[in-house]
């Protein structure tokens, strides 16, 4: 049966068959759906969570306190206890030993099953007590019939999926579905070659993806467990292998389709009037120059331009390495070549900021020529958004800045030629396939150039950005202070704020970013409202202004225009201030809760500071439990950003940390994450899988079409985005 087909209807147990029918799909059906089980290959991929041994029977005499066994015993006693709780004790015996089964949830059904005489075979943890050897609501059947000859898969499940009927699902399947090989002959992945190397010396044993999937719903019970566990036995190594390539295929085939488009070239012109090129003209009126990184980058992305073949470049730097003014030198080569250019940001106060800057830097540049730079945000009054509307229709508006309001249908470019996309990660999927659409709708494809502060590690970049080039900004301009890290409990807090009082005094500015509440924005806003209030008392004399998310984007403006023109000592802020923001007077950043951020944030909050000359500090307020200590994750998190403020290994560390799915955040909604692999450990394979894609895409084309398939589905558009 085709790869594709969906799974058929299973035999229900008595229960599950009068389960209702909604539209003719069961409940069942359903939840099968809820998890993406919709085709036999995705019942085959849908691989155990742990497993179950139900192999063997264990003597009572020979299970040890804290060991998970199987027993077979016969019920000795039976008794519902009221005292000190509600409970059903039941004592069993086999020919070594006695153990008491303790249920503090049952029903009359359970007294029936366990009555005195009954032969069951119980699995369950023993334990030791004050009572004897004992097990916690163990799983029961009756005794006797054949034991597995495999362990017992546990499954990744939804509310109203019981775990034999996904194991019957996953069986059929796997009798159904076609996992003949995709891969050439000879380009098995390196866990494989070592395994089948091993095999011919007497050791493991070559895996097939059939055999591999095969293995890993049912292994046999002498598997070492740890190296299901943590995915390093061979079969597990096949199935990660063969995921890894699915994604470089479908990422290097977008590449190769991407080059079969046509883009405007926009090459530097001389001007009829003998002017220089509108790009020069930016960097002399501009107070500072380029670092040698500056220029090597924008290098690179006017080679892109300058040829037919859509651009398709992630700028990455750290906060503070100045990718706006490289993404203005390459509008600036846009508009010279009489085309039009995007720039989208996540927010209005980001995508505001550029404008400023933009206005500042090219209006008068542009005014010379008759063009403007245009503006489009949601909160805009209806009269002033017709008119920047018209502009754009009409292409006097050479440069247009925005939010994804840049991308809504009323939007008519006359002849757009570049796309911007700043903190590209912030947008959803959707989104961004949105604007791909909107950018190509005039039958000419832009060139697409998105930036990122939140540097990509190599592992990741290898993977998720493979349809990418990726330039990097590695050098900070000359002039930025070092900022000082320092981890204080909020036990002190006191001790902050009249250090805040200081900083005021001696003519400095200060932001207070208040604790993230992901569960409400009501409730960050009650927080930072609280806390405006604190710092408003505590520092009399002291303008202290409050910014948050819903604000209206006129008293947003007002707010920032006060604190970047120096007449607000303390910002109170939630996120809101995370990128963009600019003032170099401001030399302290307070973070309170911060065990609550993620790295990557911090990292970015603190990146709001040390923009001037002035010695600049950033303080972690952080809330211990109750033993005077941060947990877990959050404690490496503070670890790392009090060690390190180079964006590179705090993206590496992140990437630890957090993993590649919430790394990438919303770029990967859609479910196209890697499900097995592991970029911290699987970096062998992804070279493999890497080296092997246009090998296939070249030579073997159908067998890439089906590995594509099978492994990805409809979701390889995700993974484009």
């Amino acid at each position: 049966m085709p790869a594709d087909s969906p799974p058929s209807a299973e035999p229900m147990a008595p229960s599950a068959a009068a389960t209702t029918v909604q539209g003719g799909v069961s409940v069942l059906q359903k939840a099968l759906q809820k998890l993406g089980l919709e085709r036999d290959i995705d019942l085959a991929l849908h691989l155990p969570l742990r497993y179950e041994d139900e192999t063997r029977i264990t003597a009572l005499a020979d299970a040890r306190d804290g060991q998970v066994v199987q027993i077979e015993a016969t019920v000795t006693a039976n008794e519902v206890q009221l005292h000190p709780r509600h409970q059903l004790l039941v004592r069993v015996e086999d020919a070594t030993g006695v153990c008491e089964l303790r249920f503090f949830s049952f029903y009359p059904s359970h007294q029936k099953t366990l009555a005195v005489g009954a032969q069951l075979r119980i699995r369950g943890e023993i334990r030791g007590g004050f009572r004897g050897r004992q097990m916690l609501h163990p799983s029961l059947r009756a005794a006797g019939g054949e034991l597995p000859a495999a362990l017992t898969p546990v499954y990744p499940s939804t509310a109203g999926l019981p775990q034999p009927y996904l194991r019957r699902a996953v069986g059929s399947a796997l009798d159904r579905v076609d996992l003949s090989d995709t891969l050439p002959p000879g380009a098995e992945p390196p866990c494989a070659r070592h395994a089948r190397h091993a095999h011919e010396n007497g050791g493991q044993h070559f895996f097939s993806l059939r055999e591999a999937l095969d293995f890993l719903h049912h292994p046999a019970p002498d598997v070492t467990l740890s190296t299901l566990q943590d995915r390093s036995h061979p079969a597990w190594q096949r199935v990660k292998a063969e995921e890894l390539l699915a994604q470089q295929l479908s990422q290097q085939q977008s590449r190769r389709e991407r080059g079969l488009l046509r883009a405007a070239v926009l090459r530097v012109q001389q001007a009829a009037d003998g002017s220089p090129p509108l790009h020069e003209q930016l960097l002399a009126v501009l107070p500072f120059a380029l670092t040698a990184a500056q220029r090597r980058v924008g290098r690179e992305i006017a080679a892109d331009l300058a040829s037919e073949v859509p651009m398709h470049r992630l700028l990455q730097g750290d906060v503070g390495s100045g990718k706006t003014v490289v993404a203005a030198q390459a509008a600036c080569l846009a508009m010279d070549a009489g085309w039009q250019c995007a720039l989208m940001a996540p927010t209005e106060i980001l995508a505001e900021q550029h404008f400023a800057r933009m206005l500042g830097w090219l209006e008068p540049l542009l005014a010379a020529r008759g063009r403007r730079v245009a503006r489009l945000a949601g909160g805009q009054r209806k009269k002033e958004r017709a008119a920047m509307l018209a502009l754009i229709e009409s292409g006097e508006a050479a440069l247009v800045v925005g939010t994804h309001a840049v991308i809504q249908e009323q939007v008519r470019f006359r002849n757009l030629a570049l796309a911007i996309i700043d903190e590209q990660h912030r947008f959803g999927v959707a989104q961004r396939l949105a604007l791909r659409k909107k950018l190509a709708e005039h039958g000419i494809e832009p060139h697409l150039l998105m930036m990122s502060a939140t540097p990509i590690p190599r592992t990741l970049a290898m993977s998720y950005y493979a349809d990418l080039d990726v330039s990097v900004i590695d050098e900070l301009p000359p002039g930025r202070t070092p900022i000082v890290t320092r981890l204080i409990a909020d036990s002190r807090k006191d001790e902050v704020i009249a250090r805040i009082g200081a900083q005021v005094a001696a003519g400095r500015q200060v932001y207070w970013v208040c604790p993230l509440i992901e569960e409400s924005e009501a409730l960050d806003l009650t927080n930072a409202t609280a806390t405006h209030a604190e710092l408003s008392a505590a520092l009399p004399g002291v303008t202290v202004g409050l910014l948050h998310a819903r604000m209206p984007g006129a008293e947003k403006k007002a707010v920032m225009a006060l604190f970047s023109g120096g007449q607000m000592g303390v910002l109170v802020s939630t996120t809101v201030i995370e990128v963009g923001v600019d003032v170099p007077n401001a030399s302290l950043m307070v973070i309170e809760h911060a065990e609550r951020f993620g790295l990557s944030q911090l990292h970015q909050l603190r990146g709001r500071v040390g923009r001037g000359a002035a010695a600049s500090a950033c303080v972690l307020l952080y809330a211990t439990n109750d033993s005077g200590r941060v947990g877990g994750s959050a404690r490496e998190r503070l670890r790392a950003m009090a060690e390190t403020s180079d964006g590179f290994e705090i993206a590496r560390r992140d990437l630890q940390i957090r993993g590649p799915g919430e790394f990438l955040g919303a770029r990967q909604s859609g479910d196209a994450l890697l499900r097995f692999a592991d970029l911290a450990t699987d970096s062998p394979l992804l070279e493999w899988a890497r080296a092997l894609a246009p090998v296939m895409l070249d030579r073997h084309p159908e067998l890439a079409a089906r590995h594509v398939a099978r492994w990805l589905g409809g979701r390889a558009d995700y993974l484009k985005a």
